[in-house]
């Protein structure tokens, strides 16, 4: 039996708290909280200039103070495993628009040829340098380029490939760190008790569409101190120990435990970086 998901909904609780309204009573109909996603609200200060400035602003700031790191951790990645410093691909931004995401690599050259298209905690792909970025999420600050050309933003929904993409058309930028994100910040401990076979099927029916309904309910509602309690929540949850919310390490006797075997090649499958 497949963690419910109703286990998840209650890890979400188990977050840090974040500024994230109750939804309104329209989200508790299927139609209309359809509807609500492919066409999501968004609040006055998720598309002004204010927070454009903000973005840039920091942005400027976090260049300015990691630039030299950031250099060191070009050199360790390309000293430390074959292949370039820097991982690019196409993601879905604002109002459906493609754009390139920046990130350092964190897996072995070519992972992206072989295995599941999502990653679990232990995955081998990874390299030793690649776990201590991602642990500490240094990997995402090539993104703060993106924050400077105005791709990105802060806060916001992270930018997806189209066919993991939760919000259509969304009407704000995506975001470094977002309510969903946050609140799914273990996320790759959860993926560690389903088969690789089903990640990509478990991930679409309960992940998604429950980070898409936590994006769209903070987005329509935010605000510069939601925004600036949210990036103040996100440092400290990189500092803070790796592990799962205790809901979800005693949901584990209820999955099963499914035959070591080796799962099917997905002839879609894609590295890490390509589903997160």
């Amino acid at each position: 039996m497949q963690l419910s998901s109703p286990a998840l909904e209650s890890s979400v609780a188990s977050a840090p708290a974040i500024p994230i309204a109750s939804p309104p009573p329209v989200l508790d109909r299927a139609p209309a909280r359809q509807e609500r996603l492919q066409s999501p609200s968004a609040s006055g200060w998720s598309l002004s200039a204010s927070k454009r400035l903000l973005d840039f602003s920091i942005a400027l700031l976090v260049f300015a103070v990691f630039g030299v790191p950031m250099l060191a951790i070009v050199l360790c990645v390309r000293l430390s495993s074959r292949g370039p410093a820097l991982f690019a691909q196409q993601r879905v931004g604002r109002g459906g628009r493609l754009f390139r995401i920046y990130k350092f690599r964190t897996m072995e050259l070519g992972s992206g040829e072989c295995g599941p298209g999502l990653t679990r905690d232990g995955d081998r792909r990874i390299t030793g340098m690649g776990r201590w970025l991602r642990k500490l999420k240094l990997d995402e600050l090539p993104q703060f380029y993106n924050v400077l050309s105005g791709e990105m933003s802060l806060v916001g929904p992270r930018p997806k490939l189209p066919q993991y993409a939760g919000i259509a058309n969304m009407p704000y930028r995506p975001g470094i760190t977002g309510a969903a994100t946050l609140a799914f910040r273990r996320e790759e401990e959860i993926l560690s008790q389903v088969h690789s076979s089903q990640l990509d099927a478990f991930y679409d029916q309960h992940i998604r569409p429950l980070k898409a309904r936590i994006d769209v309910r903070y987005m329509c509602r935010a605000s510069l101190r939601s925004d600036l309690r949210l990036i103040a929540a996100t440092f400290l949850a990189c500092l803070a120990p790796a592990r799962a919310p205790a809901v979800l390490r005693n949901a584990a006797p209820r999955i099963p435990v499914f035959p070591l075997r080796a799962a099917r090649s997905n002839s879609a499958a894609k590295s890490f970086e390509t589903a997160n």
